[in-house]
């Protein structure tokens, strides 16, 4: 399998187009909204169309003509859709339309084993993260100042 870098801007209009067209992608994610758990040019999602987004799933979403995010659904009220990264405090909106890819899984930390997100680990986990949004922000704090100085992304 061959690697391709190129800008947002660019690939991803032509990854929402082959997954339309019925395609699976490994996209490697990039950024750093999806922290603690997803890392910037570490992990990579395998998604594909988005054709029944539900609240609490990771979605690929033109929150902007030409700006992406990959953010879970936080809530859905009729078309409207909330998003929100692990990594972030604030919300992004966009339209139940523009949501245009479902995360199937993650790569994670190199693996070449599939975490699902229809499985019981990633389940538990959205489950524990999302609850604990109160206190995210001192988590993720903690997080940047002292675990990845310490311990790094890997």
């Amino acid at each position: 399998m061959q690697e391709i870098k190129c800008p947002n801007a660019v690939i991803l209009p032509e990854i929402v187009k082959l997954m339309d067209e019925g395609h699976t992608i490994t996209l490697r994610l990039r950024g750093f909204s999806m922290r603690p758990f997803l890392e910037d040019n570490r992990d990579k999602a395998l998604m594909t169309k988005a054709t029944h987004p539900q609240v609490g799933d990771p979605v690929l979403a033109e929150i902007a003509p030409g700006h992406y995010v990959l953010h879970r659904i936080i809530s859905i009220d009729h078309d409207h859709v909330t998003l929100r990264g692990d990594g972030n405090i604030g919300t992004e909106h966009c339209q139940l339309s523009d949501v245009k890819g479902a995360v199937i899984g993650f790569y994670r930390k190199g693996r070449e084993k599939l975490d699902r997100t229809d499985g019981n680990k990633w389940k538990i986990y959205s489950w524990i993260w999302t609850h604990l949004f109160p206190i995210r922000r001192y988590l993720l704090g903690f997080y940047r100042r002292i675990w990845i100085p310490i311990f790094g992304t890997i």
